[in-house]
């Protein structure tokens, strides 16, 4: 996706948020904790709830007879999941920009973190062994 694309959900999605009494987009240049923290667990609520309903979309229950029939797992409701993912990223968007992050904030953040999982993978990643230094290292230039 080029990142014009990305400033533009980013807009648009900060244009609905301040719409509804969230002004996410401010959070960028004047960084309130108290506010971005109410607003940031808002949002973390709502996308826990939509992805229930993603998980809904699934045959994910143990004990119906889909799953005994050899189809746990299977999506049986690929349009509505579909919709499910974007409305999680409704509130993905609105997360990071509770935390004052821009798209031009996300691509570099989401590149650096990138190169972190490569190295990781390179290395033998192990949960046991993991004590998260290196994304102490993801840092923005700006800040």
């Amino acid at each position: 996706m080029p990142r014009d694309m990305l400033d533009d959900m980013f807009d648009k999605q900060a244009e609905l948020n301040k719409r509804i009494g969230y002004d996410t987009k401010s959070m960028h240049d004047r960084f309130d904790p108290a506010s971005a923290g109410k607003w940031l667990n808002d949002y973390i609520l709502a996308a826990g709830s939509e992805l229930e309903e993603l998980r809904d979309c699934t045959f994910w229950k143990h004990w119906c007879s889909e799953a005994k029939a050899g189809r746990r797992f299977e999506i049986h409701d690929l349009q509505n999941a579909r919709v499910e993912v974007i409305d999680l990223l409704f509130f993905w968007m609105s997360m990071a920009q509770c935390v004052g992050l821009s798209a031009a904030d996300v691509y570099e953040l989401y590149t650096k973190k990138l190169g972190v999982n490569h190295t990781r993978q390179d290395n033998g990643y192990s949960m046991k062994a993991k004590d998260e230094s290196d994304n102490k290292t993801i840092t923005l230039d700006r800040t």
